[in-house]
């Protein structure tokens, strides 16, 4: 089995209602969830958890106080312009914080930021260099970046 991968992203919410309800208006579906404690969501080969930042910090013996949003960023990439458009628009009605509205960038591409109601940062981008596979997911090739 490959060490490089990535089957569970978990991100600690201040509120699991308040971030299922987020998640929700983007369309995202519960896969499993232990009410009051935990949600999934099954994405492409891997799952994303919401988990209380309180249980998060138990199950990491750490006080609350260390659980911040850390310094990453999630990102969905998208097959054109437009859909970076619509994303980023979505997110937003649903209650997100606008970081940077979508703009061309330096690179070539087609890219916008957002916070999620907890500070997570999300990346809504086209990136003409990374078609996309039918299922939405990403198989970079090992040609030069």
């Amino acid at each position: 089995m490959t060490p490089q991968r990535v089957t569970l992203i978990t991100l600690g919410v201040a509120d699991l209602d308040r971030a299922k309800a987020f998640y929700g208006a983007l369309g995202w579906q519960v896969t499993r969830e232990v009410p009051g404690a935990v949600v999934f969501y099954q994405i492409n080969g891997m799952a994303l958890g919401l988990f209380s930042r309180e249980g998060l910090a138990h199950e990491q013996n750490r006080p609350v106080s260390d659980i911040g949003t850390g310094a990453m960023t999630l990102a969905q990439n998208m097959n054109s312009r437009d859909e970076v458009e619509e994303a980023y628009a979505k997110a937003i009605a649903a209650g997100a914080t606008p970081l940077a509205k979508p703009a061309e960038m330096a690179w070539g591409g087609y890219s916008s930021y957002y916070a999620d109601p907890d500070g997570h940062v999300w990346e809504i981008a086209h990136n003409p260099f990374w078609p996309l596979n039918p299922d939405g997911s990403l198989t970079l090739d090992t040609g030069p970046a």
